[in-house]
């Protein structure tokens, strides 16, 4: 098939910290600009959590079935991706409080993550956030996301973060904004695979 003739995929980007300047979103944001810049058919939705309310099931109306404003509106993002690209930092040797809670969201009643692949990057420490990540992988197994092996995007940013993020967190390293690309066509061909077989 050729890039041309290729579908238009749906990617969730979601990151894992909502600060503004965050690396996280940063990697987001240089998703999206790579996918408009150079990958026909890949498209990069950046959804936020920060408004999420804390999951809290007294928050749930109709059995279960019905859910706060914010919150449907997110379920409702997430159903309409093809797949999903977290960014995601590592707190406490795990994923973010935002993160899981959105992640939880999206679970109750149906699962709208279900069956649909993914891909993780992370940026940090001496472990570039990798612990995170496969935490994520953890409770992607439950939700039935399919994540990409590789490959994987650790930026080991903490030591140096003016090599690769600028003040406003904006993805500034020619060879990770790069390697971001790799990731992303492996999704791509990853989710057009796992859609021939339905």
């Amino acid at each position: 098939m050729s890039a041309a003739a290729k579908p238009i995929l749906r990617v969730a980007g979601i990151s894992g910290s909502i600060r503004e300047a965050s690396w996280h979103r940063g990697l987001i944001r240089a998703a999206a600009e790579i996918c408009e810049d150079s990958i026909p058919g890949l498209r990069v939705d950046d959804l936020h959590i920060a408004d999420l309310p804390m999951l809290n099931t007294d928050l749930e109306t109709d059995g279960g079935r019905g859910f706060p404003p914010a919150v449907e509106a997110f379920r409702a993002k997430v159903r309409d991706a093809d797949c999903f690209l977290f960014a995601s930092p590592e707190y406490n040797y795990s994923i973010t409080g935002p993160l899981k809670n959105a992640l939880d969201w999206a679970s109750r009643g149906v699962n709208c993550w279900a069956d649909k692949p993914g891909a993780i990057v992370c940026a940090g420490g001496n472990f570039g956030g990798g612990r995170s990540s496969y935490h994520l992988r953890q409770v992607g197994v439950f939700l039935d996301i399919h994540f990409i092996n590789k490959p994987e995007l650790f930026v080991f940013s903490f030591y140096e973060p003016d090599k690769f993020f600028d003040g406003d967190g904006n993805l500034i390293h020619a060879e990770t904004r790069e390697r971001l690309k790799q990731v992303l066509l492996s999704l791509q061909a990853f989710t057009l695979r796992l859609q021939k077989k339905d």
